[in-house]
């Protein structure tokens, strides 16, 4: 994460950067934690454990806190949802958290995103797909809406729900897609904005703004507890099986190669009054 003089913080200087995905990304300074707490956002995280937040029930330690930071494993017991949400509800807020992942999980079957959000495909219309080293996780900032945080050539912060979403407009549709890929590789911390009022988004990824006023359409609730997303864990013992069976050197307890291997930290939040 770079970080800029307070001035230019303050007075929030935006400039035009060439992207690799959905076109030009606007660069955007990145206060520091101690700024943050200056300007007043509350930490959500105090380093120690992880009072305030909802650890799903049966998870049986695998979301903890280690070294300072939230930790997880993608190995979550629980039986029903097993992502961990703030205990507090949110309606329009903007969040700052760093986040990495600590390896990816194996070779995923990716596909390219396209900016229009559409998938790239061949000359014949099947989707291209390249086996990519992964790891996946996400923001739950909206009941029902995440921005993704995973290692997809277009980038973190898509949102699925958006770009998926076949009753908005092309337009809405594209706003989902990353105006740039600016993760740092494996095991690098990552720092992430995201500003989220009524059904507007807007992310921050370490200085890049990849996604800008996009639009939730149909969203219904505008209250919600924020999640950072379990995805993947350990392959049932039957799928390792069939893939034996296939010729495949696959290891008893072999992860899902988009799982959610994930380290959280210096989390902030400042709620906004409408």
């Amino acid at each position: 994460m770079q970080r800029l003089a307070v001035s230019i913080v303050l007075c929030a200087i935006l400039m035009p950067v060439a992207a690799a995905a959905g076109g030009t990304a606007e660069k955007v300074a990145m206060p520091s934690p101690e700024q943050l707490a200056a300007q007043g956002y509350e930490s959500l995280f105090n380093g120690k454990d992880l009072r305030g937040w909802k650890v799903p029930e049966g998870d049986n330690g695998h979301w903890r806190v280690v070294d300072g930071v939230i930790d997880y494993d993608a190995c979550s017991e629980a039986k029903g949802n097993k992502s961990l949400y703030t205990e507090q509800e949110y309606g329009d807020y903007t969040i700052y958290f760093d986040w990495r992942f600590k390896r990816a999980t194996g070779l995923y079957p990716m596909p390219t995103i396209l900016p229009d959000g559409s998938y790239k495909t061949d000359e014949d219309g099947k989707q291209i797909i390249t086996p990519t080293a992964n790891a996946d996780s996400g923001l739950l900032f909206r009941p029902g809406h995440q921005a993704n945080l995973w290692c997809w050539e277009c980038g973190s912060g898509e949102l699925w729900s958006v770009r998926l979403n076949k009753d908005a407009t092309p337009e809405e549709r594209a706003a989902g897609v990353p105006k740039a890929k600016a993760d740092k590789p494996v095991g690098e911390w990552n720092r992430m904005m995201a500003r989220v009022v009524g059904d507007r988004v807007t992310i921050v990824l370490n200085g890049l703004k990849v996604i800008d006023n996009a639009q939730l359409p149909g969203l219904k609730e505008m209250r919600g507890p924020i999640g950072f997303q379990h995805h993947g864990g350990p392959l049932p013992p039957k799928q390792i099986e069939a893939m034996r069976k296939q010729g495949m050197a696959v290891e008893d307890g072999a992860m899902s190669p988009a799982s959610s291997l994930v380290q959280f930290r210096n989390v902030y939040i400042k709620v906004h009054d409408r």
